[in-house]
Formats: C-alpha cells, structure tokens, sequence
C-alpha cells in the first residue's frame, strides 16, 4: 500500500463521489493530505469508496444530493469530523433521459435541476455558513462541455451545466473575497455515469478527439486539486474546459 503524504490540515466535502469523477476528486484531494467527506446514493458503494480512499481520512455520507436534510447532514458530519470544511466539489448529477427537448417531459427537467443546479447551490449555502464565510476556502462545481454549445440528445442535461456555469459566476462574485468559486467542463469522462456515450465505440468516440482519448476521472481530479490549491489563488468566477481539444474541432477548415 502506498503511503498517504501528511496531512495538510484541509478538509473537504466531494459530492457524488463513491465513484467516477467525485472519486477521482477525492483521491487527488487525498493524494495530497487533505482530509474528505465523500456522499453518494448506494450506502455500500459508498462504503467501499471510503475503504479504498482510507478511512482513516474519509468518511461517507449516503442520501439523495437534492434532499435538504442530506446535504444539512453531509455538511454536519464533514464539520463534526474534521472541525472545517475548506473545499465544496459539486459532483453530484444526473441525466435519466436522452431525446430531444421538444418531446421531454416537464416533470424529468425539474428533477435534473434539482440534482445537478440546486443540489450545488443548497451545499453552496451550507458550506458557507458552516466554515467558508468566516474562514475561506474554495468551490468547485463540475460543469460540462455541454453546458457550453447545443447538445443534441442531451439537451436538459446542457441546460442544467449551462445553469451551473452561471450559478459559479453568481457565487465566485458573491463570497468573494473570501471564497474562490470555479468550474470544470470536462467532454466525455470514462465513466459509468457517461456510459451511453463512448460504449462498444471507444475507439471511434476517442477518434475526434485531438487528444486521441477520453477523459479519465484522474484528469478532472487533478484540476479540482489544482484550482483548490495555492497555485489558484487568483483564480475566480471561471470554467476551465477540460476535454482532450475536442473544442478545437468547433472551428472551420
């Protein structure tokens, strides 16, 4: 077993993280000494997660992201345990449906808002008043690519990480100067959750990126650790496009 680095007196609370992108958050955050609360839905795969992570170091929190009373008590239990909450990664999201919006159903739009917006502001809120307002810190609300463009198919799912790009300017000018708030936009990630996406097709999903692969969750965990860090101190109200140079391909020629 390799051995963890000190601890560096953080803490942080990662949501949605007992697998994919959180986890590669909380392992990068981990790598690196900082203590974490990971929540998830699956009270085993979530358990799991904190085995594999150290629970030495990390502790889990099983509930919905859009139910009030999880996220009081994910903020609860991360202050109970570690006395701070420096970092907020808002991971937690989902996208039930794929279709276009002329045909979706109203009543599946509010529950991607619920889970990928509201969710992010909800543990945004309680963050801040728990530690961050008196003490500082950072957020990072995980966005994507396709919140940036139309995107065919998964269109409730492009509105709702349009919404949270703007909910992070929103809040990096509000808790200034005390909280830096970012965002990642990562294209397609190699994960269960993005599935759908790439499987049975990897290689020809990957062919279109400059890059010539997907993203892995340790990419995007690296940039969380990086714009929760000291080397980010000037950084605030951004979205930093993490996607292989898939973006590249947007323009003519």
């Amino acid at each position: 077993m390799t051995e963890l680095p000190a601890l560096s007196g953080k803490a942080a609370l990662v949501t949605g993280a007992s697998r994919g992108i959180g986890y590669g958050v909380a392992e990068a955050l981990v790598a690196r000494g900082d203590r974490v609360c990971i929540t998830g839905r699956g009270e085993d795969a979530l358990k799991e997660a904190v085995e594999r992570l150290g629970a030495d170091r990390v502790i889990g929190v099983a509930g919905k992201a859009h139910d009030e009373e999880h996220q009081a008590a994910a903020v609860e239990r991360t202050m109970d345990a570690f006395g701070r909450i420096d970092f907020l990664v808002n991971n937690a999201g989902t996208n039930p449906v794929f279709g276009p919006i002329a045909d979706l159903d109203l009543n599946v739009a509010r529950k991607v808002f619920e889970t990928n917006v509201l969710s992010a502001l909800g543990f945004a809120q309680r963050t801040w008043h728990a530690w961050q307002k008196e003490n500082g810190g950072a957020i990072v609300n995980i966005a994507s690519v396709a919140g940036l463009s139309a995107s065919p198919f998964i269109g409730a799912y492009g509105i709702s990480k349009a919404a949270m790009i703007n909910l992070t300017m929103q809040l990096a000018h509000e808790y200034a100067p005390r909280v830096r708030v970012n965002a990642i936009a990562p294209a397609v990630v190699k994960t269960k959750f993005a599935q759908a996406l790439y499987e049975g097709r990897e290689e020809e999903a990957a062919a279109s990126y400059p890059l010539a692969r997907l993203g892995v969750p340790s990419d995007i965990g690296g940039t969380a650790a990086f714009l929760t860090s000291q080397q980010a101190d000037w950084i605030t109200g951004q979205t930093l496009v993490v996607d292989g140079g898939i973006f590249l391909n947007a323009g003519l020629g």
